[in-house]
């Protein structure tokens, strides 16, 4: 069989994927970047009215998608969404949360809302997923993960830090037992990144300073970076990657 150029190794033609959270910060940008590179795209998120300007945007630029609003959290609502799919080719996990609180402060409400979605969701959307694609004989599911769920942080994490240690964790575990059945599942663990939910953090010159200061590259990242490595986990280039997470961190993980 003739080698893969490097251009088609990096394509997604005909295939459909699936983006959680895909109205706003890294789920749009993921969702613009698999569109540009051949892949069908389904938009998912609560808000309609911001997935409907993602699928004008696509659209615009040459590409297909189709938006299904629904609630994540919601047992009922994923297995309504994911039955109506015929075929899935790529789920992108992408839907999280985090809120800031001190550990002797973490209230419950702030606990179950976050393992709800960050843990609870994205096991059961992967597990919709999965089916799909083991019933098809191949498919990729990547995990939107942080450098916080390879580290701990000393500012007010611990339950953020705790759920993507659990993804990360999810991601091993389903790669080792989808893989005889040709599912591939990854992770992508990115930096701070510049997006409507973390700017206002940034506003916080002290914090900035702490965030920055330990950063290798001494930059935020952008959507765009994280993107482009969801499309590579995503294409033939990363035939042989499962089981492992791709840090998009500057350096962060490195010290």
């Amino acid at each position: 069989m003739p080698a893969k150029s490097a251009d088609s190794a990096f394509r997604l033609d005909g295939k459909s994927a699936l983006v959680t959270g895909a109205g706003r910060g890294i789920g749009r940008a993921t969702a613009l970047a698999l569109a540009a590179a051949g892949a069908e795209l389904i938009l998912v998120s609560r808000t309609k009215s911001e997935l409907d300007e993602v699928a004008r945007e696509i659209a615009s630029r040459g590409g297909k998608a189709q938006v299904a609003p629904f609630d994540v959290t919601r047992s009922d609502a994923v297995r309504d969404a994911f039955a109506a799919l015929g075929r899935l080719d790529i789920l992108v996990n992408n839907a999280g949360l985090n809120r800031p609180q001190p550990f002797l402060e973490v209230d419950e409400a702030t606990l179950d809302l976050l393992l709800g979605l960050n843990v609870r969701a994205a096991f059961l959307v992967a597990q919709a997923a999965a089916r799909l694609m083991v019933a098809n004989g191949d498919g990729v599911i990547i995990n939107m993960s942080s450098q916080m769920g390879h580290v701990g942080s000393d500012l007010n994490r611990t339950v953020y830090v705790m759920t993507k240690h659990a993804l990360e964790g999810l991601t091993k575990a389903m790669a080792v037992e989808l893989a005889p059945k040709g599912v591939r599942v990854v992770s992508i663990a990115p930096t701070f990144i510049t997006t409507p939910l973390t700017r206002p953090f940034f506003e916080d010159r002290v914090f900035r300073k702490w965030v920055l200061d330990r950063i290798p590259l001494g930059r935020l990242g952008t959507v765009e970076e994280v993107a482009s490595a969801v499309v590579f986990l995503a294409s033939p280039a990363a035939s042989l990657v499962t089981g492992s997470s791709l840090l998009v961190d500057g350096g962060w993980t490195a010290w």
